[in-house]
């Protein structure tokens, strides 16, 4: 005798009474969190002082550096493909 198949319900317009945070979505012994603990542990007050004021305000030098050391740890050097990731890749966007 064959037994029934049973789906999981799907459903992509359900909506969720609170949204997931990133940090719940990435895995507590993922790389990217070691390269994040790294990078905030490094004095970077001399890239700080490079930048100049005036103008929109900038991304945060701390965080650019964790997004192209991460992007390196995983053999991404393109930058059209990092800007790719940061839109697709959770990890990424948890940075």
């Amino acid at each position: 005798m064959k037994a029934k198949v049973v789906f999981k319900t799907y459903n992509q317009s359900q909506l969720s009474l609170l949204p997931p945070s990133y940090d719940d979505l990435v895995p507590v012994n993922h790389p990217v969190r070691i390269v994040n603990t790294i990078i905030d542990q490094i004095d970077i007050a001399d890239l700080e002082r490079s930048y100049k004021g005036g103008g929109t305000s900038s991304y945060h030098p701390r965080m650019l550096l964790k997004v192209i050391i991460y992007a390196y740890l995983r053999n991404m050097y393109s930058s059209r493909k990092i800007e790719q990731a940061l839109l697709e890749n959770i990890h990424f966007m948890w940075l």
